[in-house]
């Protein structure tokens, strides 16, 4: 919000003293300017904060909608074990993993 309403001013000065217009008419360009550039500020301030807090770990949903995918075609339980260990680090990054799984007859 900072940031915009410093481009704002900062746009609002610039059309000011550069364009030979003035009042109401450098007022009303500098909102349509920072109106267009909303959006890809917008965009980059929220790239610096998800690398910055690593919120790419936090996509769970993402994450685990990826994995039931792959769970849908994969019938090879080492491979399936490494892939569900894959999907636990990227989202929890635990310090140590295990895996148990249960005896073919039904037994634990």
């Amino acid at each position: 919000s900072g940031l915009l309403v410093a481009l704002f001013l900062g746009i609002v000065f610039v059309f000011r003293s550069v364009l030979p217009f003035e009042g109401d008419l450098a007022v009303a360009a500098s909102t349509l300017a920072v109106a267009a550039s909303f959006n890809p500020l917008r965009r980059r301030v929220q790239s610096g904060v998800d690398r910055r807090f690593n919120r790419s770990r936090y996509d769970a949903i993402h994450t685990v909608g990826l994995f039931s995918q792959r769970l849908r075609d994969e019938v090879d339980l080492e491979e399936l074990t490494d892939e569900l260990s894959a999907v636990v680090d990227t989202t929890m990054q635990p310090r140590h993993l295990s895996v148990w799984l249960r005896d073919e007859g039904g037994e634990s």
